[in-house]
């Protein structure tokens, strides 16, 4: 499969998705600041992918640090975590990353306390970046058993054949490797069942003809994309079993943000009775907020829409309003798919529970 995040030879290598579906390259990621270029031009995608990438940035943002007082390297890397979360606000795994990273210099520091000061700083580095391959195992497994929990939902669904509607990308580029809407589907793949999986193609920026669609085909799932529009139809005809989507952030009520044009297709499953499953990591869910409301939405340059891929598709002097994220209400919500279970409503107590 492919792989989206690489550390090879001392070197952060990623996928850049800009260039999909017609070349296949890597860049290698020197420091912070060509992070955080990579994460908001969306280089690296998907908020486990996000977090992942932003860890390895306070690594790389450190890796060359040459004071040996211990001090002026906690407002070293405090100072590369403020910077990268500045990248993208609506990813919860983000901060989440980032705050993992401060925790683990501070837990660090202390267990080097008897260590001389030059010793103590390149402790505390080695700490980071084993922190950073941690998260890389750590993003495999847990998307491996979502896609474990996943299959048991899609086997009562549907027969052997299952149809699966999907929009913008969860799968394994938008985290290290597995996915996680789509986890379920290559986990049920290697257990002998059959998908064929409709990809929105997801305006403005195509993440599911460009991305979706050329990982499953890759990957040798048979897929079909569709237009935005033509959701309706698709599931009107009968030809979806249940959608399954991705999400950057959950709220504590269950209400969940995934790219724009979600909502929508939430609609569309409830009016046609197609179950709708969100597929999330439990870092995804922010406990610290109440509902959907509150989840920041990020609003993307309007060229996106107006020259979207190089061509001007609209006049110039119009208005564009171009929210990457919407937020979908927790009713209509089928089930949520963790790591540790699949949960269903009531959200606010049942993912407590899981907490």
């Amino acid at each position: 499969m492919l792989q989206t995040i690489r550390w090879y030879n001392d070197r952060l290598l990623l996928l850049d998705q800009t260039r999909l579906p017609l070349e296949t390259l890597y860049l290698d990621i020197a420091d912070e600041r060509q992070m955080w270029d990579a994460i908001k031009r969306l280089v690296v995608r998907g908020a486990p992918a996000i977090g992942v990438a932003a860890a390895f940035g306070v690594y790389l943002g450190v890796r060359g640090f040459q004071n040996s007082e211990l001090l002026p390297l906690y407002d070293r890397i405090n100072a590369v975590a403020d910077y990268l979360a500045t990248s993208r606000p609506t990813a919860v795994n983000l901060f989440w990353a980032l705050d993992r990273m401060r925790r683990v210099a501070r837990d660090a520091g202390r267990d080097s306390h008897r260590m001389a000061p030059r010793e103590a700083v390149e402790f505390i580095k080695s700490r980071l970046l084993a922190e950073c391959l941690a998260m890389i195992d750590e993003d495999n497994r847990v998307c491996r058993a979502i896609g474990q929990h996943g299959v048991s939902l899609l086997k009562s669904v549907a027969g052997r054949a299952i149809n699966i509607l999907t929009h913008c990308n969860a799968g394994g580029l938008a985290t290290v490797q597995y996915g996680t809407a789509l986890a379920p589907i290559y986990v049920g793949t290697e257990q002998g069942l059959q998908f064929h999986v409709y990809s929105d193609e997801t305006r403005p920026l195509l993440q599911g003809s460009r991305i979706t669609a050329y990982e499953l085909e890759t990957n040798g799932v048979p897929v079909t994309v569709i237009c935005d529009n033509m959701a309706a139809t698709v599931m009107s005809q009968g030809k979806v079993d249940a959608v399954i989507v991705g999400t950057d952030r959950v709220a504590a009520n269950g209400d969940v943000a995934n790219k724009i044009g979600t909502y929508g297709v939430a609609i569309l499953a409830k009016h046609f009775g197609v179950p709708f499953y969100v597929a999330a990591p439990i870092s995804s869910i922010d406990w610290k907020i109440a509902d959907g409301s509150q989840i920041p939405i990020e609003e993307r340059d309007p060229a996106e829409i107006s020259r979207g891929f190089g061509r001007q598709t609209a006049p110039d002097g119009v208005r564009f309003y171009n929210p990457a994220f919407d937020v979908t209400p927790a009713a209509l919500v089928t089930a949520l798919i963790t790591e540790r279970g699949v949960v269903r409503p009531p959200y606010r107590e049942n993912l407590a529970a899981i907490r």
